[in-house]
């Protein structure tokens, strides 16, 4: 696996091995001996989770301040701009943001650690996201970062004039200077 630091460098993008010919391909997407020798990491993943959406769903920027989740994220369908927010407040890059692409096609993994807000926004037709957890999911302790947030400014790579469509608390989340961090 080829691992890619971002501008963040706990946030990586994996590259798994693809064999493919005529037929179609073959990629290990998780083995957790070749995760911990490439990345450093020594992982234990508790729960897989599945969403669908459509084109210009975003979906975020959650985390949990207790049972904080690490994540591994990837796309079986469609693309998406993948986003991951340090919120680490003793971090040399707290309050900055990685986003890249997620594709189908491309077979990329990214790795959200904890302390990150994680969110993404669906920019093909629609896309099909998995990814795997550190820890289950707690919805007491799950919190919303406002995707929108000036002091952010998250370049989402939506057309001229168009807004996304988000859930209830995603419209409703809480800015940088008012949510709750990590140490």
């Amino acid at each position: 696996m080829k691992v890619v630091p971002t501008r963040i460098p706990e946030v990586l993008l994996l590259e798994p091995r693809v064999f493919g010919d005529d037929r179609g391909f073959f990629l290990e997407r998780y083995n957790k001996r070749t995760f911990a020798a490439d990345t450093g990491l020594e992982i234990d993943f508790v729960q897989d989770n599945h969403s669908r959406s459509m084109r210009n769903v975003l979906r975020g920027l959650h985390y949990q301040v207790l049972q904080p989740q690490g994540k591994l994220v990837w796309v079986v369908a469609g693309e998406i701009f993948d986003v991951a927010v340090d919120l680490r407040t003793k971090s040399p890059t707290f309050g900055q943001w990685a986003g890249f692409s997620l594709s189908a096609q491309l077979r990329q993994m990214a790795w959200i650690p904890p302390g990150f807000a994680h969110g993404f926004l669906v920019v093909s037709e629609g896309a099909e996201v998995l990814y795997k957890t550190t820890d289950y999911y707690a919805p007491e302790h799950e919190r919303t970062l406002l995707w929108s947030d000036t002091d952010l400014s998250i370049e989402w790579p939506l057309a001229h004039g168009v807004e996304p469509l988000l859930a209830q608390k995603d419209r409703n989340g809480t800015p940088l200077r008012s949510c709750d961090l990590f140490d």
